[in-house]
C-alpha cells in the first residue's frame, strides 16, 4: 500500500490535551510504518509550552488564536468573540491549505476554530473527550464530528449515535519493562526509600495542588510513623514545601523521620517509576491521572478539585470508584482522620489490595491511542486492520 495520508490534529495547549494526542499520534505513525503508508501529520491549535514536544513527535505545528466562551456571564466573553472570528480565519486559511483526509480534535480551546473549518472543508471528525461529563468545546465539536471517542462510559449519552468508549489515550513507553529494576522493592530503593515500608505518592499536576500540598505537610507527624511519602509538589511550590519540611525535618520529633519524605517538583518521564514504586497513590482526578494510575494497577485515593468544570473530576472519580478501583474522598471531608482510615483500609488487607489493582487494570484502556488511531484512518479512507 502506498499511499499519502495527510491527518491534521488539534487541541488546547495543556498538557492534559498535548500527551494524549501525542499518543494516539505515535500509534498513527506505527500503523502508517507497518502499512507503507505515506503519513504526513500536522498539529493546528493551542499548543502552550509544548511546542518542542510535538515537534519531536513529528508532527509541523502551527497556531490559531484560541477563545474560550463562558457558560457563566463575564465581561471577557465580550472579548472572545472577536478571538473566535480571528481563530476562525486563521483555520480557514491554514486547514485549506493542508487539506487533511482527517481531523482529530482533543478539545481544548484551540481546538473549535479547526473543527469548524474541517466541517466547511467537508472533512471528516474525529473527537476525543476525557471527562465523564464533557467540556463546553467537546459538546460543540461533537456535533460536527462523525465519531466520538470518550473516556468514561457515562459520556457517552452527551453524543448519541457518534460515541464509542475508547478509553484515555497514554503514553505507551511509560509501561515498558525497566531492564534494571525488576522488583516495587527496586523502584522504592532508586528513590532512597526503605524497600520494605508502605510508600505513598502524592500527586498534584505539574502546577501542583496547593491544598493537597497543604495537607501532607500539616499532617507529617500522624502519616511519616506509618507511611513514607514520594510526594509531587509542583514546580511553582516546590520551594515552600522544601522550606516547610526543613523546619518539620530540623526538629527533634522531625529529625528521625526525615529519610521517609521525599518532595520532587515534577516527574516527568520518571512518573513510571514512581507509579512502580508506589503502594498507594493519592491523587486528583483529572481523567489522564485516573487512566495512568490504572495501567499501573495501583489502589488509589482520589480528592477530586472541587473548582473543576461542571464538576468533572467528582464525576471521574466516582465511575472509577464503581468499578472497585478507588476510594473518593471529597475535600471538604479530607481529614486525617479520615485520609488514614482510608489508606490503613487499603494498605493492610492483601486482598484488599489485590482487588483494587485488578479493578484498575481491568478499567484501564491501553490499547486506546492504536484504537483511535485506526478510526482516524478509516474516517480518512483508508481502513487498517
Amino acid at each position: 500500500m502506498n499511499s499519502k495520508i495527510r491527518i491534521l490534529f488539534t487541541g488546547g495547549g495543556t498538557g492534559g490535551h498535548i500527551y494524549p494526542l501525542i499518543a494516539v499520534a505515535v500509534e498513527a505513525q506505527a500503523l502508517a510504518a507497518g502499512k507503507g503508508i505515506d503519513l504526513e501529520i500536522r498539529y493546528l491549535g493551542a499548543y502552550g509550552p509544548y511546542r518542542g514536544l510535538l515537534e519531536k513527535n513529528g508532527m509541523r505545528v502551527g497556531g490559531v488564536i484560541g477563545s474560550k466562551l463562558r457558560r457563566y456571564f463575564s465581561l471577557t466573553n465580550l472579548f472572545e468573540g472577536p478571538k473566535m472570528l480571528i481563530g476562525m480565519l486563521q483555520a480557514l486559511v491554514k486547514v485549506g491549505l493542508f487539506r487533511p483526509q482527517a481531523v482529530f480534535s482533543k478539545g481544548g480551546p484551540g481546538a473549535l476554530p479547526v473543527v469548524w473549518a474541517a466541517k466547511f472543508y467537508r472533512i471528516p471528525i474525529l473527537v476525543h473527550e476525557s471527562d465523564a461529563i464533557p467540556g463546553m468545546t467537546s459538546l460543540w465539536t461533537g456535533r460536527y464530528a462523525q465519531k466520538v471517542a470518550v473516556s468514561f462510559d457515562s459520556a457517552a449519552k452527551y453524543f448519541p449515535g457518534k460515541a464509542f468508549l475508547a478509553g484515555n489515550p497514554i503514553r505507551k513507553y511509560l509501561l515498558a519493562e525497566e531492564p534494571e529494576i525488576k522488583t516495587q522493592e527496586g523502584f522504592k530503593k532508586f528513590f532512597g526509600f526503605d524497600p520494605q515500608a508502605p510508600l505513598l505518592l502524592f500527586l498534584g499536576g505539574s502546577q501542583g495542588a496547593v491544598r493537597l500540598n497543604n495537607f501532607v505537610l500539616q499532617n507529617l507527624r500522624a502519616l511519616l510513623p506509618k507511611y513514607q511519602i514520594l510526594h509531587q509538589t509542583g514546580t511553582a511550590n516546590y520551594d515552600r514545601v522544601v522550606r516547610e519540611f526543613s523546619g518539620f525535618a530540623e526538629t527533634g520529633e522531625g529529625a528521625p523521620l526525615k529519610s521517609r519524605y521525599q518532595p520532587v517538583p515534577y516527574f516527568n518521564d520518571d512518573i513510571r517509576l514512581a507509579m512502580r514504586a508506589a503502594d498507594l497513590i493519592v491523587s486528583r482526578s483529572g481523567a489522564g491521572s485516573v487512566f495512568e494510575i490504572a495501567a499501573f494497577g495501583k489502589p488509589s485515593i482520589l480528592i477530586p478539585l472541587p473548582e473543576a468544570a461542571q464538576n468533572h473530576q467528582l464525576a471521574n472519580a466516582q465511575e472509577y470508584a464503581a468499578a472497585g478501583a478507588a476510594v473518593v474522598i471529597k475535600e471538604k471531608d479530607l481529614s486525617i482522620e479520615t485520609f488514614s482510615a482510608t489508606a490503613d483500609s487499603i494498605l493492610s488487607g492483601i486482598e484488599n489490595k489485590a482487588a483494587m489493582s485488578e479493578a484498575a487494570l481491568k478499567f484501564s484502556k491501553p490499547e486506546a491511542a492504536k484504537e483511535i488511531a485506526a478510526e482516524i484512518y478509516k474516517l480518512a479512507g483508508t481502513p487498517i486492520s
